[in-house]
């Protein structure tokens, strides 16, 4: 992993590093995998995660820390839609918007879940060095993959919102690299939103059960 970590080339005075570089190329991937519905997205989700974990590891603890339960989430993605439950005709997973229901658990998770990932990268300042917005990204990043595990259109909102904190800090944590990619992920996102929106109306006809399926 050291060679991963050196450095690849130099842009606009940032110094890119080859872990920093193919772990965010991976992830844009895997983002672009998602917005087709395919089931591969996970697979990158989860090589990413283990790229960058080796670029943060030992820099950034926090961060590293979110990647290690990123490859979590992805292996329960990758689980979720091979499960055969929720296809749509073209044979990948169907797409809806969350109940009223969903929508306020994964709202209240993330305002408990960052307050108490931020209060805990206090309590140990070598987690993070900057304990609010890294947790915001940390638990944003989390139920943004768990609602795109379950088909929920609101992914994307999830997504856009670590957006508007993950490029500032990528820039001053020095991953200037994964500044530009989030920057592209917003790009993306915003057509994987309008693609997903634009399905859900197809399977709009099923009623959805007010609290979350199993």
């Amino acid at each position: 992993m050291n060679s991963l970590n050196s450095e690849a080339f130099v842009l606009f005075d940032q110094h890119i590093l080859w872990s920093d570089m193919i772990g965010n190329i991976c992830g844009l991937i895997a983002l672009a995998l998602g917005w087709r519905r395919s089931v591969w997205t996970w697979p990158v989700q989860f090589l990413a995660g283990l790229i960058l974990f080796g670029a943060f590891f030992g820099h950034l603890t926090g961060s590293a820390g979110k990647q290690a339960v990123v490859m979590a989430v992805a292996l329960y993605g990758w689980w979720q839609w091979n499960r055969g439950r929720d296809k749509a005709a073209d044979g990948h997973i169907s797409v809806r918007f969350a109940s009223w229901t969903e929508r306020g658990a994964m709202a209240a998770a993330a305002v408990v879940g960052t307050v108490a990932v931020a209060l805990l990268f206090k309590a140990y300042p070598s987690l993070s060095w900057d304990p609010w917005p890294d947790a915001y990204i940390f638990v944003g990043t989390i139920v943004a993959m768990y609602a795109q595990a379950r088909g929920m259109v609101e992914f994307w909102f999830a997504w856009l919102l670590v957006d508007l904190v993950g490029v500032p800090l990528n820039f001053a944590n020095g991953y200037a690299f994964s500044g530009f990619v989030y920057v592209i992920y917003g790009a993306l996102v915003l057509w994987g939103l309008r693609d997903w929106w634009l399905r859900s109306r197809t399977t709009a006809a099923r009623p959805v059960p007010e609290g979350a399926r199993a």
